[in-house]
């Protein structure tokens, strides 16, 4: 479940990933990035700990909270090089998630449903290459990006320790696009991403935590250009100490299929992993915390940079 979770576990909502350098087309000779922001399309960097648990069934339901921050420096090409283009990028988002978890059965789960709206503030610059020689590029962007909708999210419990939970996302695109910034807070098209999760915490209170999706994108209307298929993936590790957990989690992207549409080039797959410390605080009646900081490293066709985020969750 890409953004809230749970009964004592986890939190809530993102966008971080607005992120990106809006493809230019072929009138700068920008080298294309993966997919076609050169960032992942939905959010990454969600879930950590808890990531197979759902929040509790309750009578009003499940609010989250989650601010983050991701920079980056760097613009790494196909084989893993630095880009020499003085890029830089610095996105802040605000999101607001709601989930409402039923005691309604749906092969032997709980079956319920959520949203989330995300508030994304984003800019940064580049210089591209043109007839005339280089060009800066710089622009910002703010307010609402794109809104996230789960129709259903299915939740097991599988004693005497394992959480399982599945569904889809569907992101809208509502956040605000134009050919003509180098910068948004959307991404102009619809995507649709199945994901499975799953947590196991052990006797002595040692937690696995995972969480696999696909994005299926469509084809963006104003450059006629489709991203690849996206395979997403995030973990966690870590060790129980009373209200705690500690450890270390992460995310692995890549992207399986070829963009394609005007400047794809040669697919424009792109890659990237993280790795960082993860804490939280979970105690019946009071709100979860969870922080986490991650570094990127291992990029391919993208940007690589940092991801900061803490999220709050409480159940009513």
């Amino acid at each position: 479940m890409n953004d809230i979770c749970c009964t004592g576990r986890r939190a809530s909502a993102a966008a971080c990933s607005a992120l990106s350098v809006v493809c230019l087309g072929a009138f700068f000779s920008l080298p294309a990035q993966a997919v076609e922001q050169g960032a992942t399309i939905t959010p990454i960097g969600i879930t950590d700990f808890g990531a197979g648990m759902l929040p509790p069934s309750s009578p009003y339901g499940t609010v989250g909270v989650r601010a983050s921050y991701y920079s980056a420096s760097t613009l790494k090409d196909g084989a893993g090089k630095s880009i020499p283009n003085d890029f830089h990028i610095d996105v802040k988002t605000l999101a607001l998630a709601y989930f409402y978890m039923t005691d309604v059965e749906v092969l032997g789960a709980r079956f319920g449903v959520g949203g989330v709206l995300p508030f994304i503030d984003i800019s940064g610059g580049l210089k591209v290459g043109t007839p005339a020689g280089p060009l800066s590029v710089s622009g910002r962007d703010s307010g609402l990006g794109d809104m996230q909708v789960l129709p259903f999210i299915l939740a097991w419990q599988l004693p005497p320790s394992v959480f399982v939970n599945a569904g889809l996302m569907i992101q809208a695109p509502t956040g605000a696009y134009s050919t003509s910034k180098a910068f948004n807070a959307g991404v102009n098209h619809w995507t649709y991403s199945p994901f499975v999760g799953a947590t196991y915490i052990t006797s002595s209170g040692l937690e696995l935590s995972t969480q696999v999706s696909l994005n299926v994108n469509t084809v963006n209307p104003a450059t006629r250009y489709r991203s690849g298929v996206e395979y997403r993936q995030e973990f966690a590790i870590g060790q129980h100490i009373q209200s705690w957990t500690a450890g270390l989690a992460g995310y692995v992207y890549r992207q399986l299929s070829d963009d394609s549409g005007p400047g794809s080039g040669d697919g424009n797959r792109g890659r990237v992993y993280a790795l960082g410390p993860a804490v939280s605080f979970a105690q019946p009646g009071l709100p979860l915390v969870t922080l986490h900081g991650y570094q990127e490293f291992g990029a391919r066709n993208r940007a690589e940079g940092y991801n900061l985020a803490l999220r709050l969750a409480m159940t009513f």
